[in-house]
C-alpha cells in the first residue's frame, strides 16, 4: 500500500514539473506590486483579475494607464473611476504603500470595438497607448505579463483588430500565457520562439491561478 501511495506521489511530482516546464522554459520570477490593464479593451482583463484574487495576489487595475500613471505607482496616484476610465486598488497597503514603483504589469490581450468606444479609443490610438505604455515599462525594467485567455474567439485573420493587439503587445512581453485554443496556429508560438520568450499554455483559463503562484512566488 505504501508503494502505491509513493508511487502516485512520483507521479504528481513529475506531473507538476512537466506542467512548469514548456518549451524548454522553466517559471520565470515576477515580483510585487502589479498592476493589470486591457490591450484592447476586452472584458478579458476582468477574468484576469479574478485569476489573480484566486491565487491571493494583490494588484492595482486600470483600464487605459499611461506612463504618467504608471509612474505614480501603487494606489494609481488616488484617481477615481469615471466615465471611459477606471481605476481599482486591490494591493495590500500595509506591504506597499502608496507610491510604491510598479515591478509587474499584466495585460490582459483582447480586441473589443465597444470597450474602445467606451474609453474614446480607436484601434490606433489604442496601439499607439500601449506602445508608449510598454515603452515606459522597458525603460524602467518592468516585467510584462501578457496573458491571451480569450481563445479562439479571440484572434482573426492577419490586420483583424484582435491580431493587430496581439502584435502590438506579445513580441515585447517578458513572459506569455496563452489557451491552447487561442494557438491553434501557431501564432504565440512562433513569437516566443523569434522573441526568445517564457510561453505557457493552458487548457482553462483558472489554470493559470497556480502558475501565477509560481510566477509571484
Amino acid at each position: 500500500m505504501k508503494r502505491i501511495n509513493l508511487a502516485y506521489i512520483l507521479i504528481a511530482v513529475l506531473v507538476l514539473a512537466a506542467g512548469l516546464r514548456i518549451f524548454g522554459q522553466t517559471v520565470p520570477k515576477a515580483s510585487l506590486p502589479v498592476l493589470t490593464t486591457s490591450a484592447g479593451q476586452s472584458p478579458d482583463v476582468t477574468t484576469v483579475n479574478i485569476i489573480l484574487e484566486e491565487a491571493g495576489i494583490g494588484y492595482d487595475y486600470c483600464d487605459v494607464p499611461t506612463p504618467e500613471i504608471l509612474a505614480d505607482g501603487v494606489g494609481l496616484g488616488d484617481r477615481e473611476s469615471e466615465a471611459g476610465f477606471h481605476a481599482e486598488v486591490h494591493t495590500d497597503l500595509s506591504k506597499f504603500r502608496k507610491g510604491t514603483p510598479y515591478k509587474t504589469v499584466i495585460m490582459a490581450i483582447g480586441a473589443s470595438l465597444k470597450g474602445m468606444g467606451a474609453s474614446g479609443l480607436t484601434v490606433e490610438a489604442e496601439e499607439a497607448r500601449l506602445k508608449k505604455v510598454i515603452d515606459y515599462c522597458q525603460a524602467n525594467k518592468i516585467f510584462i505579463i501578457a496573458v491571451h485567455i480569450g481563445g479562439e474567439s479571440k484572434r482573426g485573420a492577419p490586420g483583424s483588430d484582435n491580431e493587430r493587439m496581439i502584435e502590438a503587445v506579445a513580441p515585447r512581453a517578458n513572459l506569455l500565457i496563452v489557451t491552447r485554443d487561442g494557438n491553434k496556429d501557431g501564432r504565440f508560438s512562433k513569437i516566443a520562439a523569434q522573441k526568445n520568450i517564457p510561453l505557457f499554455e493552458v487548457n482553462y483559463a483558472l489554470e493559470i491561478v497556480e502558475l501565477l503562484k509560481k510566477v509571484f512566488n
